[in-house]
């Protein structure tokens, strides 16, 4: 039995790979930081283990023994009062991992990136060879994913990065989660004007495994998913739902124009608001992603939108947050 090191157990990612990695009969050491936290992974069938990515000697100590590290623990924040928290879990924590597995003779690192560490500068399809702008950016999300990513592909470990794009599926509590629960309480004020690229939770973390236990080390994989405008989604889930919808895209002006107010006003209330100018931009943005790459060397799957909402808002219902009893 191989015992693996996993951040980021209690998130939405990270917990389908705690899952898939007990599934393949793996020893799975799992970072808590709360005690609810420490029954869901000892449900799972893992060890809960209390560290710190900020405590370098601490994370060095759980790793002894651990053949390697999935690394899916980040901060998503996109407001920038949170940057300097944001950076130092996604560029510092990352670093002190990477120094604490080099330290503890760990053999590999899996990383889970993002298709943000190119940049929402980028306008045309991104793949594995297209140019980075991450470090450029003025979105910190951005600019941390492209720095901890540039730490783990300079490090002595044997390494592979992988960069989803939008990830749905079942288990997810607060990322596209929350679209879906202020269509189904007739809440959306509008639509944002951008593409997105949606990827399987599932299929992700699936192609992490098999990355690793193929060895393919020194590569990074950009993991996307069917195409589809943030309208045509929002349409797709009001009619599973049964809820009307706005019928077309807020203005990308007038969204960036109420971020911005939203952002300014918030600076006095110390409260984030519901649309920053860095979401806005994302969502107003066209992604576009080439897995083909993953496809070829991780049978990476991608799944018709239509089906992975469908589970997706099958899941939400049987946790309550949709549906009658969520209204």
């Amino acid at each position: 039995m191989t015992t693996v090191f996993l951040t980021g157990a209690s998130g939405f990612l990270g917990a389908h790979l705690l899952h898939q990695l007990v599934a393949a009969g793996h020893d799975v050491r799992a970072l808590s930081r709360r005690p609810e936290s420490d029954a869901a992974i000892a449900a799972a069938g893992a060890r809960p283990l209390r560290a710190s990515l900020d405590d370098r000697a601490a994370l060095q100590s759980t790793l002894h023994g651990c053949e390697a590290v999935f690394h899916a623990a980040a901060d998503t924040s996109m407001w920038r009062p949170h940057a300097a928290r944001q950076t130092a879990t996604n560029v510092a924590g990352t670093e002190n991992l990477l120094r604490a597995a080099e330290a503890a003779g760990v053999q590999a690192f899996m990383h889970t990136s993002s298709v943000s560490a190119w940049s929402h500068q980028v306008h045309g399809i991104i793949d594995e060879s297209a140019e980075q702008l991450g470090g450029s950016s003025w979105i910190n999300y951005e600019r941390s994913k492209f720095l901890g990513e540039q730490l783990v592909r300079r490090s002595s470990l044997r390494w592979v990065v992988f960069n989803p794009s939008h990830i749905l599926g079942p288990g997810d509590r607060h990322n596209w989660a929350r679209l879906i629960m202020l269509i189904d309480r007739r809440k959306l004020p509008g639509i944002p004007p951008g593409v997105g690229a949606f990827a399987d939770v599932r299929e992700v973390a699936a192609a992490q495994l098999r990355a690793w236990q193929r060895h393919c080390f020194g590569q990074r994989y950009v993991l996307g998913g069917e195409q589809a405008s943030f309208v045509d989604l929002v349409h797709r889930v009001g009619k599973a739902l049964g809820r009307r919808t706005p019928r077309g895209a807020t203005p990308a002006w007038l969204l960036m124009s109420v971020a911005r107010l939203g952002d300014a006003w918030s600076r006095i209330s110390g409260r984030e608001p519901d649309i920053t100018p860095e979401s806005a931009a994302l969502t107003c943005h066209a992604l576009r992603v080439d897995s083909s790459k993953a496809r070829r060397e991780l049978d990476y799957v991608e799944p018709a939108l239509d089906r992975l909402l469908t589970d997706t808002l099958d899941w939400m219902r049987q946790q309550g947050m949709i549906g009658a009893d969520a209204m």
